[in-house]
């Protein structure tokens, strides 16, 4: 099987492709056949982060595909199901960019038959992460289902980017309002296409004053992707005892927050990094996630949000610089083909 890895870390010329035989599932584990592989900003990050983890990795926490051999002892899962991956290498040297990925059987959830692989690669990071964010409100729900969050504002920033794209579509499935955020009439056409019932470009007039126009009660949540510059303004706008939901560190490291004046809110910060959400908070996500893809609430391509940009597994490094470069959209690999696959295992 054809595999892509690194064994430093530094920019895409540290990815290379070699040849392997398929490792075999232990206990309690199960061997994927990959359709598609997922790259996140995770994924690259980690590649040109200053520490290698493990003397050789294969990168990609997300993909999609089909149980191919289980283990012993491996129940819940069986030869032929359709599955998408679930943080395949975390704490593990190999993730989804190869043929064949060995993993344990919980970091695999079985793939709703209505979904396609494309969509399953994206059900990973980016929905789990929006879950997370609609699901950790003092007031709120801590699972997500429809007419869940029937009454709550929720502002999404970043609404074209995989996590807004996902957290408006959830948060459209489980009854809320939904207002975007984004930085271009490009993108706002996208956020509108996930769902979004009002959508406002930030770098056009006073970003506060047209919130408060929108949401003249304020947002029980705000899933925010750059704090260091959005944070005084989601002050601003928070409900008393609402929640900012923080999963990245876009437009900077570092937030200053005025004391006094954040009291009043009574609001609270929700620093959100999947690597360390908990096993229970995981599994919630899988099973609402999946819920609503299976009611045809969770979809992608252009016309739903994110546009899709395919590669050859033998061109990771340039998908991984098309990730790092912040292309519009959800860049896959395509490792194997979806109709071959499917009927070599049926």
């Amino acid at each position: 099987m054809q595999a892509a890895i690194y064994t430093q870390t530094g920019t895409t010329d540290v990815l290379r492709i070699v040849e392997r035989d398929p490792a075999e599932p232990g206990p309690g584990e199960v061997r994927v056949k990959v359709i598609r592989s997922a790259v996140n900003p995770t994924d690259w990050k980690s590649r040109s982060s200053s520490t290698l983890a493990f003397p050789e990795v294969v990168p990609n926490q997300d993909g999609s595909g089909i149980i191919d051999a289980v283990g012993d002892g491996v129940l819940d899962v069986k030869v032929g199901d359709r599955v998408w991956v679930i943080l395949a290498a975390h704490q593990r040297p190999t993730g989804t960019a190869q043929e064949f990925t060995v993993l344990p059987a919980d970091r695999v959830a079985l793939l709703p038959d209505n979904a396609s692989f494309d969509l399953g690669a994206d059900l990973g990071v980016p929905a789990i992460t929006a879950h997370r964010a609609l699901t950790t409100s003092e007031d709120g729900p801590s699972r997500l289902a429809p007419e869940a969050l029937a009454g709550r504002t929720v502002l999404v920033a970043g609404g074209a980017g995989a996590v807004g794209n996902a957290a408006i579509q959830l948060a459209r499935w489980a009854g809320a309002t939904v207002v975007a955020t984004v930085s271009s009439e490009e993108k706002a056409r996208l956020a509108a296409a996930a769902g979004a019932h009002e959508v406002i470009n930030h770098r056009q007039g006073d970003l506060v004053e047209r919130l408060r126009e929108t949401a003249p009660g304020g947002f029980d949540i705000v899933v925010e992707v750059a704090p260091a510059v959005n944070l005084q303004a989601d002050l601003e706008i928070i409900k008393p005892r609402g929640t900012i939901a923080i999963y990245a560190n876009e437009g900077g490291d570092t937030v200053t927050l005025p004391v006094r004046s954040t009291f009043t809110t009574n609001a609270r910060l929700q620093w959100i990094l999947l690597y360390t959400v908990g096993q229970e908070a995981l599994v919630n996500a899988v099973v609402d996630i999946n819920r609503a893809v299976a009611d045809g609430a969770f979809k992608v391509g252009q016309e739903h949000g994110l546009p899709l940009h395919h590669y050859a597994l033998t061109d990771i490094a340039a998908a991984h610089q098309a990730v790092e470069d912040r292309v519009v959209g959800k860049v896959l690999l395509d490792v194997a083909d979806p109709q071959s696959a499917v009927a070599a295992g049926s």
